[in-house]
């Protein structure tokens, strides 16, 4: 994104990060993204937990989003179910009318839908599976946009529900060669140095491309970097990915 400041054509990007998921960083964090994706009780997360997630972010003012994923408190969501997609779009629109609910409460309203973890992952490979669920959402709200990773199948699938998109990337995860995530359990598959999340942000924000783990240049239009708030390194990563964009003259902006 690009904006227009004293005659000349200022680079932006947003800052996302995953919220409401009982870490303890959501209030720094709230001070340093522009985006935040807030867990609707799937994953991780309750009617309280999400009422003061929407309440800090609207006093920080910082754009929400819905971060629903599977059912699967146990596993973080992290764990693929053998569920159809047609259940999953089920529970997904059920976890939007949850924290929708909420946000009508607070006066803090939910701007776009990201989906979380395992079901994310699955949705970025498997078009017909995002298809089902990016039509559910569509038709419980065509005026969600859609936070979605780059060059992925979810992408596609919910442009072609009729939804707006947001294509994302990682500042502080590996890719495969095929532009996607590495997956977790792999080694290396998650940043935990800053100057490596620095390096990569400012590579996808300044020269639109990414780097893969086995060293494949990949182009990338994303238009928001995720930090993820779930680990100890989040602090100290969203800080230095922040102030690295603003030392290259990107400046933090929310995409919706």
């Amino acid at each position: 994104m690009n904006s227009i400041v004293r005659g000349q054509t200022m680079k932006s990007i947003d800052l996302n990060a995953d919220l409401g998921e009982g870490a303890p960083l959501d209030g720094e964090l709230l001070q340093i993204v522009s985006s935040a994706s807030v867990a609707c009780g799937g994953h991780a997360g309750d009617e309280q937990i999400m009422e003061r997630t929407l309440l800090a972010a609207k006093q920080a003012g910082v754009v929400t989003g819905a971060h629903p994923g599977y059912l699967d408190k146990e596993n973080f969501g992290r764990v693929q179910l053998d569920i159809s997609a047609q259940k999953v779009a089920r529970q997904v629109v059920g976890q939007l009318q949850a924290i929708e609910n909420i946000a009508q409460k607070t006066g803090q309203p939910v701007s776009y839908v990201k989906l979380h973890g395992a079901l994310y992952n699955r949705a970025s490979r498997e078009y017909d599976f995002a298809r089902v669920i990016f039509e559910a959402i569509a038709d419980y709200s065509n005026c969600l946009s859609v936070l979605a990773l780059d060059n992925s199948a979810q992408i596609r699938a919910a442009q072609d529900a009729g939804l707006q998109t947001i294509a994302e990337a990682f500042a502080d995860r590996a890719y495969t060669q095929a532009g996607l995530l590495m997956g977790r359990e792999q080694p290396g598959a998650v940043y935990d140095r800053a100057e490596i999340a620095v390096r990569q942000a400012v590579l996808i924000a300044r020269d639109g491309e990414l780097v893969s783990q086995s060293g494949k240049r990949i182009k990338s239009g994303a238009r928001s970097l995720c930090l993820h708030g779930d680990n100890e390194a989040a602090l100290q990563l969203a800080t230095a990915v922040r102030d690295g964009l603003k030392q290259v003259g990107i400046a933090i902006r929310a995409a919706v």
